[in-house]
């Protein structure tokens, strides 16, 4: 298997040098886990589908079969090794706090797929049961992208002492693109876990992957983030 090192290079770094080790250390190091909520995980029943609505529930299928045959399970290993060894757990979520959704971001009122209304207290914004927090595991509510724009997530991780950030959760090109981004710009340093990360296509997962990879956070899999993870 190709090494993260080499691995999900663009254009930008074709020839670049390797990056060196990170070095995560017990304090410094937290689990940020994006958007893994109920309301992505529904489907509805195919048979009660029209052709058109069947149609859009097929190209939807390889999203939740990596969902459920990868990405929750690889989640669920990284949060079980991150408690474990005594490091942060955090999750982020879209949620707003009124019931018609006024306190959305533009991004979020907009016709289409991305208009989303997910009151706080509803489950279906709810992080999904198998990754559900524990104990006074942090939970960051946003109606941005970022989970650092428009949320407290910096002065957290600030105050926490965190250097190092991993990312794992949905969607690839969207939430974790844009917390990846505005993590970086914050300084911090940034892996995105690979099989912890899905897209609406695996098209869109990897090219997104390549976009970010090497400039805004490293990229790897979860046995070779995991081989870093002090216990």
């Amino acid at each position: 298997m190709t090494s993260w090192k080499t691995a999900f290079r663009s254009l930008y770094y074709q020839g670049a040098p390797e990056p060196e080790d990170p070095v995560l250390e017990h304090g410094k190091t937290a689990l940020l886990v994006i958007d893994v909520q109920n309301t992505y995980l529904e489907r509805p029943d195919r048979a009660a589908l029209s052709p058109e609505e069947q149609a859009r529930f097929d190209a939807w299928t390889p999203f939740h079969d990596r969902m459920h045959g990868t990405v929750i399970p690889t989640i669920a290993k990284l949060i079980k090794k991150f408690r474990a060894g005594g490091h942060e757990v955090m999750f982020a979520r879209i949620a707003c706090q009124t019931q018609d959704g006024r306190d959305r971001s533009l991004s979020q009122k907009k016709p289409g797929w991305n208009n989303l209304l997910l009151p706080k207290d509803e489950l279906a914004s709810q992080i999904v049961p198998e990754l559900a927090p524990q104990g006074d595991e942090i939970v960051i509510t946003k109606t941005t992208d970022s989970a650092l724009t428009g949320t407290n997530l910096r002065l957290i991780l600030t105050n926490l002492g965190i250097t190092h950030v991993v990312c794992a959760g949905i969607f690839t090109d969207q939430c974790i693109a844009s917390t990846v981004r505005s993590l970086a710009d914050e300084s911090f340093d940034v892996i995105v876990v690979e099989d912890g990360c899905a897209a609406g296509s695996h098209e869109l997962h990897l090219r997104e992957l390549e976009i970010i990879n090497m400039i805004y956070c490293a990229v790897m899999r979860s046995d070779e983030l995991l081989a870093y993870l002090p216990r």
